[in-house]
C-alpha cells in the first residue's frame, strides 16, 4: 500500500505510531498476523520493519555491526549469517567493515532498509525509502520490495514519487491533513490514473471563496 500526500499531510506520523514510536491522540491500534494478536509490546515491535527519515544507525559501527546488534535485539537466531545475507542483498558486502558514519546518504538508505528487515518482520513500513538512491538502487529496491510483497509482507510505502507507488502498491491512499481523502485500487494504481487520482485530491481540497 501506498501512501501519498503533500508536506505536512501527515504521512510520516502515520508510519510512526504504526511503528510504535509515537502515541496516537485518539483512537488505537490493533496489529494481527494469521488472525492473532502478538504476546505483548516487544513481539508486536518484532512483526514490524521500519525505516524513517532517520536512519537509527550508529555511526561509529561497521555496517555489519549494525545489523548484528539490531538482529541480536530482534532476538535472530544467528544475527552474524542474517547480516552478512542483508550485506549482499543490499550490495554493501564490500563496506561491511567500514563505519556507518562514513557512508554517504544512498549507502545509509540501503543499509537502514537492510536494518529494517533484519527479523524477516511481515509488516514493513517505509518513510521515503528511495530518498538518496541512485536509479540503479532505487530500481533495485523496487523489484525487492515487490518480491516481498508477492511473498505475503505487508508493505506500507509513504513516497512523492507517484511512479515507484504505481509500481508496488495494490493500493494508493492520499492523505491531507491526517484524513484519507482518496483511495485508488487495481488500475487506478496505474501511473497515469494515479497522478489524476492525487491531482484531484488534492484540488478537492482546496477553499473555495
Amino acid at each position: 500500500m501506498a501512501v501519498l500526500g503533500p508536506n505536512g499531510a501527515g504521512k510520516s506520523t502515520l508510519l510512526r505510531i504504526l511503528a510504535g514510536l509515537a502515541r496516537p491522540t485518539a483512537g488505537s491500534i490493533s496489529i494481527r498476523r494469521g488472525g492473532r494478536e502478538p504476546d505483548g509490546r516487544g513481539r508486536a515491535r518484532a512483526w514490524v520493519g521500519f525505516a524513517g527519515h532517520t536512519t537509527f544507525l550508529y555511526p561509529e559501527l561497521t555496517a555489519r555491526e549494525n545489523l548484528v546488534f539490531q538482529g541480536r535485539v530482534q532476538g535472530v537466531v544467528d544475527p552474524g549469517l542474517r547480516a552478512d545475507q542483508l550485506l549482499e542483498e543490499e550490495g554493501l558486502t564490500a563496506v561491511a567493515d567500514r563505519r556507518a558514519g562514513s557512508f554517504s546518504r544512498g549507502m545509509a538508505q540501503r543499509l537502514s532498509i537492510a536494518r529494517a528487515l533484519v527479523q524477516d518482520p511481515p509488516l514493513l513500513l517505509l518513510d521515503e525509502p528511495f530518498t538518496g538512491l541512485d536509479r540503479r538502487a532505487g530500481d533495485r529496491l523496487s523489484e525487492r520490495l515487490q518480491r516481498l510483497r508477492s511473498e505475503g509482507r505487508t508493505i506500507l510505502l509513504v513516497t512523492h514519487d507517484l511512479l515507484r507507488a504505481s509500481e508496488i502498491a495494490d493500493t494508493a491512499l492520499v492523505l491531507l491533513a491526517g484524513r484519507i481523502v482518496q483511495q485508488a485500487e487495481g488500475s487506478s494504481i496505474e501511473r497515469a490514473a494515479l497522478e489524476t487520482t492525487y491531482a484531484e485530491a488534492l484540488e478537492s481540497e482546496v477553499p473555495t471563496e
